[in-house]
């Protein structure tokens, strides 16, 4: 690359490329060429001046000149998203640019005669849209601003009127562009995310491939449980869909060959072979700009209370202009106080700060739906955990097989395998993995294996039924016996496992040990919880008492309960409120989806089932159970920083139009000062609310 040095230091470098300027693709182009660099710790590239600043480890100073040397736009391969910011930045300061050089123009250039035509046309727009409020019979902000334009004009003031837009321009744009910024980043943050999917070769065979390797035209595979991640048509299989993510179905709907599916639905039962349309990232970003933007309609009740404020304080705002012109028959003092409203601070701040919230949770792996459910976490007091996958690894292993009525351990083994092979989850896998690594050939010797959900399996042998499953089902549904010459051995089981039971012909042949390790952060996360207001954690399990007990214990949850179904975990949570208390779910399977909607927050596992996340109002990162602790300090953050916007447009614009009543202030002054603060106080809630 042909460019030069301007100026350097130990750590950091700024060039200069030889060109007069740069496009905004080639700019982004060099900006992340160099940011994959090792050693580089942050780069900005300018497109308008064509300069790049590095910032850099110590001593990579001649390893990051050479890649310098060695970059050619034309051949770089680097990827770069397709949505960076750069164009909305140079969007919108093009827009500012013009505003200015406008306002120049007219007010520096024009002759007198020409400017107040000029004004007056620019007031028409204003004018029109203050008939549209009062055509609804509401007063909005919008009248307050044609009245003080109108105001000015009528005092042959046009200098004050043109000032008034310009400055109702400026923060127009500023206002735009910021919300904006805020979608726009939040957007990219969850679009970045990277799946890997099944994709059929040419030679037929199934090949795992990262979703952004995937180009249209190529064949995926995709089975029950699991997300579409790209658009395209059903080429083979029949599958249930759920799509209420895209279209708001709340059922599934029934897909087949010729039909189109979309990204981000998940199939919930069967199996599909997809030709994908739309590559990633040429549909994705535009969808989740949606999702957010109607997202924004789950607005907190902070938002809707300080929205519902603003509009009520527009008739006050005129009451005080009148009075002030009634007690001080002057004009211009009347119209400083026209030029104040709480409207535009109120309604604008409020989304950004949760817009800019849940930005900050997705770069700690936490996607959150809407506001409504920030506050959600910020206000419980109760929180639900499941046990396995959510306290647990969900990777568990067979400890021990303990065989009982004369069987032999690796029988026991085999027959459990060859049934659990057929519904795979956690602890299937864990009984067909300790087979296979035994060598243990498990052919089928069933007839149609039938599965309970939350209980276990069943089928049969020779004529004889066989089941597999939790203590609940095998015995008290199922009403198996134990041999009686071995109660004892079945009394002292390990507590500290999870136990599959096996029976054949209504009598228990086996008990399969399974140890799913707590999560190392299990109990620190708990502990915090508690010191950050949660008075109430509990933890909901199928699993059996004594297992349940144990666990409970070590985590120190407040309350347990053992061998729950799925609507148990969901009664749980009606009940709580009843009793007026919020409550937060955290599951990652489908035995959880019901607990989930229930919450006032569900909270899912991101390596849990792909349903889940799809209901779940919040997703954490299955790495990280402390991910919890972090979301309930960012959202308490979150409704702290709401209260304060809150007081302080309510005391400064307050402030504006007491200096604006008593002359202080004339109306151009109150306009800038009421636009930048809002400007002001919208740029300070895009401001991460937690350390770094």
């Amino acid at each position: 690359m042909n460019c030069k040095i301007l100026h350097e230091s130990s750590s950091r470098l700024r060039i200069h490329v030889k060109h007069k300027r740069l496009s905004t693709y080639k700019a982004d182009q060099l900006e992340f060429y160099i940011r994959q660099l090792d050693g580089v710790k942050k780069v900005h590239v300018s497109e308008r001046t064509a300069d790049a600043t590095i910032i850099f480890e110590k001593g990579k100073r001649d390893e990051i000149i050479k890649a310098l040397s060695e970059y050619d736009e034309e051949k770089c391969e680097v990827t770069v998203p397709s949505h960076t910011g750069r164009e909305l930045k140079r969007e919108y300061e093009d827009k500012l640019f013009y505003h200015l050089a406008r306002r120049v123009i007219t007010r520096f250039v024009l002759p007198i005669p020409f400017r107040r035509v000029f004004t007056i046309i620019r007031s028409v727009p204003y004018f029109i849209n203050a008939m549209k409020s009062l055509a609804k019979g509401k007063l909005e902000v919008s009248v307050l601003d044609a009245a003080s334009i109108l105001v000015s004009i009528l005092q042959k003031d046009f200098d004050t009127a043109g000032n008034v837009m310009f400055l109702l321009g400026i923060g127009d744009i500023m206002e735009e562009w910021t919300h904006k910024k805020s979608v726009d980043d939040l957007a990219r943050a969850m679009a970045l995310s990277v799946d890997n999917v099944f994709m059929i070769t040419d030679g037929g065979s199934e090949v795992l491939t990262k979703v952004s390797d995937v180009k249209a035209g190529d064949t995926i595979v995709v089975r029950k449980g699991s997300q579409i991640p790209l658009d395209g048509e059903v080429v083979e299989g029949e599958a249930s869909v759920n799509q209420s993510s895209m279209t708001g179905e709340p059922l599934p709907v029934r897909k087949s060959v010729g039909l189109s599916v979309y990204a981000g639905c998940v199939v919930e039962d069967g199996e599909l072979k997809i030709r994908v349309k739309n590559a990633a990232g040429s549909g994705r970003y535009d969808r989740i700009v949606k999702m957010i933007e109607d997202s924004e309609k789950l607005k907190s009740s902070a938002e809707d209370r300080a929205s519902h404020l603003a509009d009520r304080l527009v008739p006050y705002t005129f009451g005080a202009t009148i009075l002030t012109y009634l007690f001080t028959r002057d004009v211009m003092r009347a119209t400083s106080i026209l030029m104040v409203d709480f409207c535009c601070a109120l309604k604008l701040s409020m989304p950004i700060a949760v817009l800019s919230a849940m930005r900050e949770a997705g770069d700690h792996h936490i996607s959150v739906k809407g506001g409504k459910f920030l506050e959600a976490v910020s206000d419980a007091r109760t929180i639900v955990f499941d046990k396995t996958g959510t306290l647990t690894h969900a990777s568990p292993k067979v400890n021990k097989v303990v065989p009982f009525g004369g069987f032999a351990e690796d029988d026991v083994l085999r027959l459990a395998a060859c049934l659990e092979e057929h519904f795979p989850h956690s602890m299937a896998n864990a009984v067909v993995n300790a087979a296979g690594e035994k060598g243990l050939l498990h052919e089928e010797r069933h007839s149609k294996v039938e599965y309970i959900v939350a209980h276990g399996i069943a089928s049969s042998i020779d004529g004889n039924k066989v089941i597999i499953g939790s203590y609940h089902f095998v015995f008290e549904d199922e009403k198996a016996v134990i041999p009686e010459d071995e109660k004892d051995k079945f009394e002292n089981l390990p507590n500290e496992c999870s136990h599959l039971y096996l029976a054949l012909d209504g009598r228990l042949i086996g008990v399969i040990l399974i140890e799913d390790p707590l999560r190392e952060d299990a109990k620190s996360t708990i502990d915090k919880l508690h010191s950050l207001g949660f008075d109430k954690i509990v933890m909901m399990t199928g699993d059996s008492d004594k297992t349940a007990r144990v666990v409970a214990k070590k985590v120190g949850v407040d309350e347990y309960y053992s061998e729950v179904l799925p609507e148990d975990k969901a009664a749980f949570i009606v009940k709580e409120h009843e009793l007026g208390r919020k409550v937060i779910m955290i599951g990652d399977g489908i035995n959880d989806s019901p607990a989930l909607s229930a919450a006032d927050a569900g909270i899912a596992i991101s390596s849990g089932a792909a349903i889940a996340r799809e209901i779940a109002d919040i997703t954490i990162s299955g790495e990280n159970l402390e991910n919890l602790v972090l979301l309930r300090k960012l959202s308490s953050k979150l409704m702290d920083r709401i209260d304060g916007n809150y007081k302080m447009i309510l005391s400064f614009n307050s402030f504006l139009i007491l200096m604006g009543a008593l002359g202080i202030f004339p109306a151009t002054t109150t306009a800038l000062l009421h636009n930048t603060s809002t400007i002001m106080i919208s740029m300070h809630s895009l401001k991460d609310l937690l350390d770094k």
